[in-house]
Protein backbone atom coordinates (compact mmCIF):
# COMPACT_ATOMS: atom_id res chain seq x y z
CA UNK A 1 0.00 0.00 0.00
CA UNK A 2 1.55 3.28 -1.11
CA UNK A 3 0.98 6.79 0.81
CA UNK A 4 -1.05 8.35 -1.81
CA UNK A 5 -3.55 5.47 -1.18
CA UNK A 6 -3.84 6.26 2.77
CA UNK A 7 -6.26 8.21 4.69
CA UNK A 8 -4.24 11.17 6.33
CA UNK A 9 -5.17 13.90 8.54
CA UNK A 10 -5.01 17.63 7.33
CA UNK A 11 -1.29 17.56 9.09
CA UNK A 12 -0.60 14.28 7.12
CA UNK A 13 -1.09 11.67 10.27
CA UNK A 14 -2.66 8.38 9.02
CA UNK A 15 -6.40 8.20 10.02
CA UNK A 16 -6.21 4.50 10.31
CA UNK A 17 -2.97 3.00 12.31
CA UNK A 18 -3.66 -0.39 10.54
CA UNK A 19 -2.69 1.27 6.91
CA UNK A 20 0.71 1.79 8.07
CA UNK A 21 3.69 -0.46 6.76
CA UNK A 22 7.05 0.41 6.14
CA UNK A 23 7.00 1.68 2.88
CA UNK A 24 4.85 4.10 3.90
CA UNK A 25 6.89 5.30 6.57
CA UNK A 26 9.51 5.32 4.27
CA UNK A 27 7.83 7.83 2.35
CA UNK A 28 6.54 9.85 5.09
CA UNK A 29 10.29 10.17 6.34
CA UNK A 30 11.28 11.62 2.86
CA UNK A 31 8.25 14.13 3.43
CA UNK A 32 9.60 14.97 6.59
CA UNK A 33 12.97 15.26 5.10
CA UNK A 34 14.68 12.67 6.86
CA UNK A 35 16.77 9.91 5.59
CA UNK A 36 16.14 7.36 7.73
CA UNK A 37 19.52 5.11 9.80
CA UNK A 38 18.69 1.96 12.30
CA UNK A 39 18.56 4.10 15.19
CA UNK A 40 15.27 6.37 13.35
CA UNK A 41 13.39 3.13 12.85
CA UNK A 42 14.27 2.32 16.21
CA UNK A 43 12.84 5.44 17.59
CA UNK A 44 9.74 4.85 14.99
CA UNK A 45 9.19 0.95 15.75
CA UNK A 46 9.44 1.87 19.66
CA UNK A 47 7.00 4.74 19.42
CA UNK A 48 4.19 2.92 17.54
CA UNK A 49 4.49 -0.28 19.34
CA UNK A 50 3.99 1.62 22.35
CA UNK A 51 1.34 3.96 21.27
CA UNK A 52 -0.81 0.84 19.96
CA UNK A 53 -0.16 -0.66 23.65
CA UNK A 54 -1.84 2.73 24.99
CA UNK A 55 0.98 4.10 26.28
CA UNK A 56 2.15 7.51 24.33
CA UNK A 57 5.69 7.75 25.01
CA UNK A 58 7.53 11.34 25.57
CA UNK A 59 10.68 12.21 25.24
CA UNK A 60 12.09 11.05 28.51
CA UNK A 61 10.82 8.02 27.81
CA UNK A 62 12.28 7.42 24.31
CA UNK A 63 15.43 8.14 25.20
CA UNK A 64 15.67 5.59 28.24
CA UNK A 65 14.89 3.13 26.17
CA UNK A 66 16.68 3.77 22.76
CA UNK A 67 19.96 4.48 25.68
CA UNK A 68 19.29 0.83 26.41
CA UNK A 69 18.53 -0.22 22.90
CA UNK A 70 21.81 1.21 21.70
CA UNK A 71 23.99 0.74 24.59
CA UNK A 72 25.01 4.14 25.18
CA UNK A 73 23.61 7.14 26.32
CA UNK A 74 20.73 8.43 24.17
CA UNK A 75 20.67 12.57 25.00
CA UNK A 76 18.10 15.30 24.02
CA UNK A 77 20.48 17.03 21.44
CA UNK A 78 20.95 13.03 19.19
CA UNK A 79 17.18 12.71 19.43
CA UNK A 80 16.36 16.79 17.78
CA UNK A 81 18.85 15.92 14.99
CA UNK A 82 17.53 12.81 14.25
CA UNK A 83 14.11 14.18 14.29
CA UNK A 84 14.11 18.31 14.14
CA UNK A 85 10.42 18.90 14.64
CA UNK A 86 10.46 16.90 18.12
CA UNK A 87 10.71 12.76 18.05
CA UNK A 88 7.33 12.11 19.89
CA UNK A 89 5.65 13.96 17.10
CA UNK A 90 7.54 13.15 14.30
CA UNK A 91 8.39 9.76 15.38
CA UNK A 92 4.55 9.24 15.75
CA UNK A 93 3.49 10.72 12.42
CA UNK A 94 6.19 8.41 10.74
CA UNK A 95 5.33 5.73 12.25
CA UNK A 96 1.38 5.99 11.46
CA UNK A 97 0.25 6.67 15.12
CA UNK A 98 -2.70 9.21 15.78
CA UNK A 99 -1.54 12.94 16.11
CA UNK A 100 0.21 13.45 19.78
CA UNK A 101 -2.44 15.42 22.55
CA UNK A 102 0.36 16.25 24.84
CA UNK A 103 2.22 19.24 25.04
CA UNK A 104 6.05 20.04 25.65
CA UNK A 105 8.59 17.13 26.25
CA UNK A 106 8.22 15.43 29.34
Amino acid sequence: MALESVERTEKGYLVNANDWNEEIATALFAEEGIEPTERHWDIVRYVREQTLAGDEPNERGIMKAMSKLWGEKATSKMMYEMFPLMPSKQGLKIGGCPQSTRKGGY
